[in-house]
């Protein structure tokens, strides 16, 4: 009974040394279109902390504007950051961060748990580009109205359900890689546009550099598979993410978790060898959880474990794979 007791003051202790640090989209905050060792941090947390961030959707207000969004609809920090950010670049998405996390560094993990997304404004858009840019009949951007109350969008007379996702979350990529374009996800996250990657899961990230140097953006309300036409349902979020240093794992590659699976992920400029990647990891990590042979771990991705396109248009492709945790009950 003095054990359960000391446990549960301990656990209440943890939970009172949270804070939740209130983290804008302004021009100060932003990292637009790369992550980089050495960016500046606009936030210091504690391992264990909460961020409560904002995060602007990838567009500027003219080109919303032109396809129909009302100037008074068109969000003033969005007009700040496309205004008054003049370090660009390689990529375009509007970043929040990065965050400095105390206590991180090279080695380490990052635990990245998403505990909720809020949709701040009513309507996000799609494009038409990406991996097969010859079906657009015409270059377009389609403004898609939410219904935040039902969670659903209409387009094309067909409703949408939104589930929606930070399309990008990483960390600062090995200081040897230079400032890396936003667009394509690799070892250090990013771009993953993994749509599983909701409210309620976690993503587990190799950290680089001190710090870890966290950055969040190009939210999606709703997104399939694939990415095809190279975006989703884009639009603006507000999110609270838990920021957690992890000295006991250890991983070369991302890894996601939902209530329900693992999420290991490979990503490479070519399809096949992202899948080998994603396939690898795979098998190490059935291996380390089952306690099984490289040629088991092979056979169980086969009969049990579902692989999938991630996305098909960020510069590097993605394929994630869906281990469910009932393959590895008691293990």
């Amino acid at each position: 009974m003095k054990r359960v007791a000391t446990l549960l003051l301990a656990c209440a202790t943890s939970a009172a040394a949270q804070t939740t640090h209130r983290l804008p989209a302004t021009p100060q905050t932003v990292a637009y279109g790369h992550y980089w060792a050495e960016s500046k941090p606009v936030l210091r947390i504690k391992s264990g902390d909460i961020i409560d961030v904002e995060t602007m959707l990838t567009n500027t207000p003219p080109r919303l504007e032109a396809a129909g969004v009302a100037p008074a609809d068109v969000q003033q920090a969005l007009r700040d950051i496309v205004a008054q950010v003049t370090d660009r670049g390689p990529g375009g998405h509007i970043l929040t961060g990065p965050v400095f996390v105390e206590g991180a560094e090279p080695g380490d993990v990052l635990e990245v748990k998403v505990l909720s997304i809020d949709l701040p404004i009513a309507y996000g858009y799609n494009g038409c580009s990406g991996f097969m840019r010859e079906l657009c009949e015409r270059p377009t951007t389609t403004i898609v109205p939410l219904d935040r109350r039902r969670m659903t969008a209409e387009f094309a007379g067909v409703t949408i359900p939104l589930k929606p996702f930070f399309g990008s979350m990483g960390v600062a990529p090995p200081p040897d890689r230079g400032r890396v374009s936003s667009n394509p996800p690799d070892i250090h996250a990013g771009n993953l546009d993994n749509k599983e990657l909701v409210a309620g899961t976690t993503l587990y990230i190799p950290v680089h550099v001190a710090g870890a140097l966290f950055e969040v953006g190009d939210g999606h309300a709703a997104q399939g598979d694939g990415e095809v036409n190279q975006t989703a349902i884009e639009t603006s979020l507000r999110g609270r993410i838990q920021l957690t240093v992890r000295k006991d794992m250890k991983l070369e590659w991302p890894l996601g978790e939902t209530a329900t699976h693992w999420i290991t992920m490979g990503m490479d400029k070519d399809l096949t060898v992202a899948t080998r990647i994603c396939l690898q990891n795979t098998v190490k990590f059935l291996q380390g959880r089952l306690g099984i042979s490289q040629t088991q771990a092979y056979q169980l991705s086969s009969l049990a474990v579902d692989f999938r396109i991630t996305q098909l248009v960020d510069g590097n492709v993605g394929v994630h794979a869906m281990v469910a945790k009932s393959l590895l009950r008691g293990k």
